[in-house]
């Protein structure tokens, strides 16, 4: 195995999205300089990714800033206005009455409001009759098959309409139905990114109050990209991270801001295995795919003004190529459309050619705006759940959660610490969750090293006194601590390493 750097870090952090760089952020701050951040892809943003297309920066992953105008200041909104990042405002309510029909009829909207009614009731009673099975079973009520005959049981969506705001309401409009914490806090507007700069702007800002950068690049050998980690050794004394080019990295802690679905994946080994309870937590989140494709036309064909940026598409199959947005608030004259699939859809359309999903969509377009449309000229399709370094889009918990799941995928493993949008409790799935998590993992690890660093002054005392009696047996005592207490009292008392 080769060794990029003979030192040994006191941190290596894994993944360079928004917790990566939030929590090497802290640790910097706090004084801890010799820090490594692994990345395995070629740029720092994780999720956070623009790209260039149709002439304008989209944004293939987090898009929106959720979570805006309420008594308490989002800090990705604060970071946002720091940095004048551009946004404009994204209000997708009045998508429930720009539903298509296949026939290219939209829907009335006494008759989508009904429908939106029926589907948010059923909704609430679902979560009832969740909340009621909590009460009874505790933690076993999922797998105790026993039903009060008195519950009232929730509709099911069938007719296209139904099937469509079904899709609106709990892909999309999840807050409406059981109070969230992004929206209870922070407030209930969002904002979309449109900046040329991208949505990772901010993490480069973030980055260069610690990083060494030049001309808006990081330059920083402490952010090594492309070293893809495969393997986690740890035991009492410290990590050694093996990456899949054949380097090896110590430290005496991790932190790893890896996603749930990297998590889930076969990507990392860890050695020893990780706990049952660990193991466990982290299989029962669920993970949300969410895909959006980007179509440019040669002209804009279809209604624009400030209640038309979203439209829905009635299908008989739930979330095909449902939920439309155009791009004209963002970037005007862009003549460019976004459809949102999520899920299995999403894992459908990755894992066929670009053209038969420009081919679909097409078709759908079509049905909602005429045979006489013109073709798009341009397609862009991500790719999250095929991505081996992501998984997927972002964490997606039950409604219904006990506070031990949260607890148990947040916990540290020995010298692990694990960070991300899915360590946050309160904020899981947005970025600001991410940016928190990443926040709180630190301050968490700085009072790990610190209470060790407290242990180590407790040895260093009887150690001192003796040395002084010129006990030599004692120095070979050190060798019994763990590592990092080897090497700060060598350190301290200038005992040869060959003595250790």
């Amino acid at each position: 195995m080769l060794m990029d750097s003979p030192s040994r870090s006191s941190v290596i952090i894994v993944g360079a999205g928004i917790s990566g760089i939030a929590a090497a952020k802290v640790l910097a701050e706090n004084g801890v300089e010799d820090l490594v951040i692994l990345e395995a892809s070629d740029r720092v943003g994780g999720r956070i990714c623009k790209e260039s297309f149709g002439g304008v920066t989209v944004e293939l992953g987090a898009g929106w800033i959720a979570g805006v105008g309420g008594q308490q200041p989002n800090p990705i909104w604060e970071l946002a206005a720091q940095f004048e990042l551009r946004t404009c405002f994204s209000d997708y309510s009045n998508a429930r009455y720009n539903i298509y029909d296949r026939s290219g009829n939209i829907i009335p909207s006494e008759i989508a409001a009904d429908s939106y009614k029926k589907a948010v009731d059923s909704a609430i009673q679902k979560l009832r009759n969740q909340e009621e099975e909590e009460e009874a079973y505790g933690d076993d009520h999922c797998n105790n098959n026993i039903k009060n005959s008195e519950t009232k049981l929730p509709s099911t969506p069938e007719t296209p309409i139904e099937l469509a705001i079904d899709f609106i309401l709990h892909d999309f409009e999840m807050a409406e139905v059981e109070p969230i914490s992004t929206y209870v806090d922070f407030g209930e507007r969002e904002f979309l990114v449109a900046d040329e700069r991208g949505y990772d702007y901010l993490l480069y800002k973030m980055a260069e109050e610690f990083l060494f950068t030049s001309e808006g690049r990081i330059l920083d050998n402490r952010l090594k990209l492309n070293k893809v980690v495969r393997e986690l050794q740890y035991s009492k004394s410290g990590v050694t991270v093996k990456t899949e080019d054949g380097f090896v990295y110590e430290a005496n802690y991790v932190i790893l801001s890896v996603s749930i679905g990297v998590l889930q994946s076969d990507l990392l080994a860890f050695n020893p295995t990780l706990p049952r309870w660990k193991l466990d937590a982290i299989e029962k989140c669920d993970v949300m795919v969410y895909t959006k494709i980007f179509l440019k036309f040669p002209y804009k064909f279809w209604p624009s003004g400030p209640d038309k940026e979203f439209f829905i598409y009635a299908h008989e199959r739930r979330g095909y190529y449902t939920f439309w947005q155009h791009m004209e608030n963002a970037y005007p004259g862009s003549n460019m459309l976004v459809v949102t699939l999520t899920n299995e859809e999403s894992k459908r359309v990755e894992a066929q050619a670009d053209e038969e999903t420009l081919r679909e969509a097409m078709a759908v377009l079509r049905d909602m705006f005429g045979p006489n449309i013109p073709n798009a000229i341009d397609i862009l399709v991500p790719r999250w759940w095929n991505n081996r370094f992501q998984r997927g889009s972002y964490s997606n918990y039950p409604i219904i959660s006990n506070h031990k799941l949260f607890h148990n995928i947040k916990a540290p493993v020995g010298r692990i610490f694990f960070t991300g949008e899915h360590t946050s409790e309160r904020f899981n799935g947005y970025v600001h969750g991410g940016y928190l998590a990443g926040i709180d993992t630190s301050k968490a690890l700085l009072e790990e090293m610190r209470k060790e660093k407290e242990s180590q002054t407790l040895l260093l005392e009887p150690l001192l006194a003796s040395l002084t009696m010129s006990k030599p047996e004692t120095v070979s005592n050190i060798h019994k601590c763990d590592i990092p207490t080897q090497l700060y009292l060598s350190g301290k008392l200038g005992v040869p390493e060959a003595i250790l």
